[in-house]
């Protein structure tokens, strides 16, 4: 097992099986990184991990996924946006999320609700409606825990580069808004949310992540 797998022990070995793990965040904080080494770790340790991405992760959801992200050409209202977060998730789950909890498996997900109470919560779109549209899209369905990378907007945007998707594209005004709903997100959020530093060092992440699991479940 690698260092991180070693602290997985015990107890909470036991309770991750079944649960639905989201990490989300500004753009740049690492959500790649950090789920392929969670993943690694869980996986050393002896879990069965299932890996999901938002919007995406079906065949439905990948077509809605290319709409939002790379249709440059196309003028989506922050509505629109909204509701083609939500049929993509309504698939996902469906598909993917529900039938790797019922198998025991630990769901890391890339991105879910938090991102649409971010990013089109920053459009304007009510935060108590996006919710509500979230339960029924996904049949009540809430993370166990989702955690939030922070990063600064310029370290996140350097990250990034210069190619970027539709969202990424926008302001920096605009991210700092998604940075500052991101940051109050536990305010909206049926689920337990947890914020992480992610201008650290990827281990030191890592580490902090493993840490947070340990004292949430």
């Amino acid at each position: 097992m690698n260092d991180l797998a070693e602290r997985l022990k015990g107890e909470l070995l036991k309770k991750l099986p079944g649960k639905f793990l989201v990490v989300d965040g500004p753009d740049g904080g690492g959500k790649t990184t950090q789920l392929n080494m969670l993943q690694k770790s869980l996986e050393s340790a002896g879990l069965a991990v299932c890996r999901a991405v938002d919007p995406g992760g079906t065949d439905t959801g990948q077509r809605i996924r290319d709409i939002l992200l790379h249709a440059k050409e196309l003028s989506l209202s922050p509505m629109c946006e909204t509701m083609l977060f939500m049929a993509s998730r309504a698939q996902l789950v469906d598909e993917v999320v529900r039938p790797a909890m019922a198998a025991g498996q630990v769901v890391l997900c890339d991105r879910f609700i938090s991102a649409t109470l971010a990013y089109q919560g920053a459009l304007g779109v009510d935060k108590k409606m996006i919710v509500e549209l979230g339960e029924l899209a996904t049949g009540h369905l809430w993370p166990d825990l989702t955690i939030i990378l922070d990063v600064p907007v310029e370290v996140g945007m350097a990250r990034v580069g210069k190619t970027r998707d539709r969202l990424e594209s926008r302001s920096d005004e605009y991210h700092d808004k998604v940075r500052q709903a991101f940051s109050e997100l536990a305010d909206d959020y049926p689920g337990p949310v947890v914020n992480v530093d992610a201008a650290a060092s990827p281990e030191d992440v890592a580490v902090r992540i493993l840490e947070l699991l340990e004292s949430c479940f």
